[in-house]
């Protein structure tokens, strides 16, 4: 399974009994347009319908996208967790709603994060290898 996501995490609401409710805070794996594969303890099973805020911390301000709707569409169980791949329902790769045009934010973003970091990762290597 890959690394997760650098400061990004899903956040959900999962009801208990008639009144009461919790909010859940879960780490995303993998992030485009079309889904996320995120880990959490809680329990769904592959069918169930699930809405998200995704939620990227940054310096200044987060990048929120929120109601973000998708269907369960795989469960894979690691220790007392499970990896669950979503689909998003109501997004098209030609969308422009105010939606999309968060989660087209917070994936440029994400890359950057990402290549910034696989940069420095490579530099770090690179440097300890001239050392030795």
């Amino acid at each position: 399974m890959n690394e997760e996501l650098p400061d990004l995490v899903a956040r959900f609401r999962v009801r208990h009994g008639l009144f009461r409710k919790e909010t859940v805070e879960a780490r995303l794996y993998e992030l485009d347009s079309y889904g996320c594969v995120m880990k959490t303890d809680k329990l769904f099973k592959p069918g169930d319908t699930i809405t998200l805020d995704l939620i990227m911390d940054m310096p200044f301000e987060e990048i929120r996208a929120e109601g973000v709707t998708g269907l369960v569409t795989e469960k894979r169980k690691h220790c007392s967790n499970f990896f669950y791949s979503i689909d998003f329902f109501q997004l098209e790769s030609g969308d422009n709603s105010p939606l999309s045009d968060k989660l087209r934010r917070i994936r440029e973003v994400l890359l950057k994060k990402q290549s910034l970091k696989s940069r420095r990762s490579s530099n770090t290597t690179n440097g300890m290898r001239q050392l030795a």
